[in-house]
């Protein structure tokens, strides 16, 4: 086992994975930017580094300055969290290189599921359904169009780099497609660095639903069930809960076992995820993997009794997973809800600033990730995400009331800030949410209604 890891991140996961490694006995080495100078996670780590400026590209996303807080202070390994550099297989290749453990899959892992042109390929051959489209990056407007004629419009055009719901355009008519694609590229090439993208059919109405994969340095792969993450707006996801209430017994077995198919035909090690788009008809297609642990793995956490930081952390050791499928059981409704530092009624317009008071809810079968404390200034340079609640209860009607209860005792005020805490609450309320049948596109239609 590791004695000491850097984190490279920072807010509630870089909190998450310090919490986790001191349980197991390890030391740990925050990052922190500038911004991030009173930020919690450089406050309780056992040591912390500067290493840049408020911007992303001068910080957490300087790889030279992480490598060398990781040697200058001794640490072992590196946990990357979500974002940033997690799935950055270069950034790998190079801790490698400078005898770093990456707490994390392979760089050949990351590179075959990486690029989503290149996963469905691969996918494909390992008998897991893809979303109709181009087999690979598309070159050209022409081929495009071809493609576009093929599996019939509406059609969706998508960074092969992409996630976080960047890149992504919707097309109805061939007269528009041109226009999507360079917009796409445009948008893909601004964010990822790679303007490759692809072309696949539009599901109509589905459900987002994502399997957490778990798999050792030995070959031995099991998945902990699912998440359902249809709860979106502007394909960012809201609320996440478990089980998901239209999956029963045989088809979460069949989700379930594609993903892992799908870990298996790259060779996959370390913890990641699965999404699949579910059609009402009940079939499902794989979409993207994502190579590194969710912002919702609190979700999986909550249902299964699996600590997936502290798994991440004993792979990356080296040891055997002492879980086999059979094993795994999930026990329990559980339901998270991101709270962001943005203002519903302007546009979700970003809105950071000074805490003044903070109440965060509590009791049983309530949990909080957030790295927020009374007296903290949210900085305006990164995500607007501040919390994550998530609570668990005996059955789905039960979490929904207790999330109620939960978010309304959620207590923040401060200079300028602004949640979107009662915005959560009126989706609780939803009479499509509280069926259990609404798809990725129902938040977007109410917005639309309410105008």
């Amino acid at each position: 086992m590791f004695n000491k890891i850097l984190i490279a991140n920072r807010g509630e996961i870089a909190v998450r994975i310090i919490r986790a490694c001191r349980e197991l006995g390890i030391k740990t080495v925050a990052v922190y930017s500038t911004a991030d100078k009173t930020a919690l996670h450089a406050q309780i780590a056992d040591e912390a580094v500067c290493i840049g400026g408020a911007k992303s590209l001068e910080s957490y996303l300087n790889t030279n300055a992480i490598i060398s807080a990781c040697i200058g202070t001794g640490a072992q390994a590196i946990h990357p969290g979500y974002g940033f550099l997690s799935e950055n297989h270069d950034f790998v290749r190079l801790c490698k290189k400078c005898g770093i453990k990456w707490i994390g899959p392979s760089p050949e892992a990351m590179e075959a599921m990486g690029d989503k042109a290149n996963a469905k390929q691969t996918v494909t051959k390992a008998g897991v359904p893809v979303v109709p489209g181009s087999e690979g990056v598309v070159k050209s407007f022409d081929e495009a169009r071809e493609i576009a004629a093929q599996i019939g419009y509406p059609v969706m055009v998508k960074a092969s780099a992409g996630g976080g719901g960047r890149g992504i355009r919707f097309v109805e008519r061939e007269e528009d497609l041109e226009a999507a694609l360079d917009s796409a590229k445009q948008d893909a090439l601004s964010f990822f660095g790679n303007g490759d993208v692809y072309v696949e059919k539009f599901i109509g109405n589905p459900k987002h639903i994502e399997i957490q994969l778990l798999a050792d340095e030995h070959g031995n792969v099991i998945h902990l069930g699912e998440r359902d993450c249809s709860t979106q707006r502007r394909n960012q996801k809201l609320i996440e809960e478990s089980p998901s209430p239209v999956i029963d017994e045989e088809l979460r077995g069949k989700i379930g076992m594609a993903a892992v198919r799908v870990a298996q035909s790259c060779g996959y090690a370390n913890a990641g995820t699965i999404e699949f788009l579910l059609g009402d008809d009940g079939n499902f297609y794989f979409m993207e993997m994502n190579a590194r642990i969710q912002v919702e793995h609190p979700v999986t956490e909550m249902v299964t009794d699996i600590d997936l930081i502290k798994a991440q952390i004993r792979i990356a050791a080296g040891e055997k997973l002492p879980w086999a499928q059979e094993d795994i059981k999930m026990s329990g409704h559980v339901i998270e809800c991101r709270v962001n530092a943005e203002d519903p009624a302007n546009g979700f317009r970003p809105a950071p600033g000074n805490i003044k008071h903070l109440h965060f809810p509590g009791g049983f079968g309530v949990r909080i990730d957030s790295a927020m404390y009374q007296g903290y200034t949210i900085p305006p340079y990164y995500d607007s995400m501040i919390a994550k609640v998530i609570v668990r209860g005996n059955d789905r009607a039960e979490a929904i009331r207790k999330m109620r209860v939960a978010l309304a005792e959620f207590l923040l005020d401060g200079d300028g800030v602004c949640t979107n805490i009662d915005f959560q609450l009126s989706i609780l309320d939803d009479e499509c949410f509280l069926s259990g049948k609404y798809d990725i596109g129902f938040l977007t239609r109410r917005m639309q209604k309410e105008g």
